[in-house]
């Protein structure tokens, strides 16, 4: 049977309450220089290397932030990535876990989102 579904991630939303500050700490955490938002000032595509595409979504800002990470970015340097993390003053969450197929770190951005960065073990 063909399902009309297809198993491809188009567009991860994170959701935010201070878009420009959001904006900001993203471009410094990931490396992009900071653009211009869309919809009225409430979504911001982040620019990524795939075919997933992140947004910053400024659209409910009564969300829940509990619960664990809802998608994880990849890695080749773990410890590079905890350095940056400290560097910039991020919440981390986690020491860096080995689970056999990867290490991941968890941490927080500033709306308390939880993140997660992962190196193939």
């Amino acid at each position: 049977m063909t399902h009309p579904i297809q198993r491809v991630v188009g567009q991860v939303f994170i959701p935010v309450r201070d878009m420009p500050a959001a904006v900001r700490w993203y471009a410094e955490l990931l490396g992009f220089p900071p653009g211009e938002t869309s919809h009225d000032g409430t979504i911001f595509d982040i620019p990524t290397d795939g075919e997933t595409r992140l947004a910053l979504d400024a659209n409910r800002t009564d969300f829940d932030t509990a619960g664990p990470p809802r998608f994880f970015l990849w890695t080749h340097d773990i410890a590079a990535v905890v350095d940056h993390l400290r560097e910039l003053g991020v919440v981390i969450t986690s020491d860096v876990e080995d689970i056999g197929s990867v290490f991941f770190v968890q941490f927080e951005d500033p709306d308390g989102n939880p993140l997660m960065v992962c190196q193939r073990a």
